[in-house]
């Protein structure tokens, strides 16, 4: 760590600094006790993740497009998880808040990337639904495995690669201050605002990155649920209609739980500038963790062929127990 101006009383740092994470300000004391829920959250998103893929993997019945694509959401949503797990727990549990550059700049890429592609797969999973609705009988043509391994194989590359440059081009800046990031995690537009640079690019090219994927990716889902609806209303019986939105509960349920957290995060941002500390880093926990958890429920709960399957593997394990 080389330091510049040692004796002016702004520290600027620059090739690998140190960063120093934060849990929530003021509750220093009870922090153990937050981490509880922290904890519960973290083993319901990895071991219902890793069951989603199980119950996939073993059911041949379900290696179809539609649970393919499942199986990425369910991946992404591991890989969130597993990401921000290491320093929320090192931060919360063993009260240790510094981390090194190339950590935090690593962590940073995996957040920001898996948060990009859970855009997208939820993007292309709402495609296939609008398919399956107003294209029943052309489904197996339009929707094959060969393009959903490309699309899949396009959404993984998506993120990082449109990543790469803003995230090392930040090994370029000094930083000034005492370098306290606002999370028990590192994101790229809290490291940036500790730069003593020009950031006019990352900020510009963040700006537009996020326009050009999670915005637009938003505008073509309520486009394709708009599209649905005009095709659902137009079906004659009350059965069919009812029929046709089961279809689209579990997709629809997991566009809710993942934009509605981001769109609270960006208004407490831009309107909640004199909110509590604690405010800013509950929505963005929220943003994180909530997702991941709730994806797998939600698709156990409302998916009627992973229903099935859970049932299934339950009288298994019971037939077992007994023999």
């Amino acid at each position: 760590m080389i330091s510049f101006f040692p004796h002016s009383p702004v520290n600027i740092t620059q090739f690998r600094p140190t960063f120093f994470l934060i849990g929530f300000p003021g509750l220093e004391a009870i922090q153990h006790w937050i981490l509880i829920p922290f904890c519960l959250m973290y083993l319901v998103a990895i071991l219902g993740n890793c069951f989603i893929l199980f119950i996939i993997k073993t059911n041949s019945h379900l290696h179809t497009p539609m649970y393919y694509l499942l199986s990425l959401l369910a991946f992404n949503d591991l890989g969130l998880s597993v990401s921000t797990l290491p320093t929320t727990l090192v931060t919360f549990w063993l009260g240790s808040q510094d981390i090194y550059f190339g950590t935090c700049q690593f962590q940073m890429f995996c957040i920001h990337s898996f948060s990009f592609m859970e855009s997208a797969v939820l993007l292309v999973m709402s495609f296939d639904r609008f398919v399956a609705i107003c294209c029943p009988l052309r489904y197996s043509v339009i929707v094959t495995g060969q393009r959903v391994t490309r699309v899949g194989l396009a959404i993984i590359l998506r993120g990082p690669v449109a990543l790469l440059p803003i995230v090392l081009l930040l090994q370029a800046f000094p930083y000034c201050g005492r370098r306290i990031l606002s999370h028990s995690f590192c994101l790229h537009q809290d490291v940036i605002r500790l730069a003593c640079a020009d950031t006019t690019f990352n900020n510009l090219y963040g700006l537009t990155l996020v326009v050009f994927t999670v915005i637009l990716d938003l505008v073509f889902i309520a486009l394709s649920y708009a599209l649905i609806l005009h095709a659902v209303m137009g079906l004659a019986s009350r059965e069919e209609k009812l029929r046709a939105f089961q279809t689209c509960t579990s997709h629809l349920s997991a566009v809710l739980v993942f934009f509605v957290p981001m769109v609270g995060l960006s208004l407490v941002h831009r309107f909640g500038r004199h909110a509590s500390p604690v405010v800013h880093l509950l929505m963005a926990n929220i943003y994180l963790f909530v997702p991941p958890m709730l994806n797998p429920i939600i698709y156990s709960i409302k998916t009627k062929e992973i229903r099935r399957a859970i049932v299934k593997l339950m009288v298994q394990l019971k037939w077992r127990s007994r023999h």
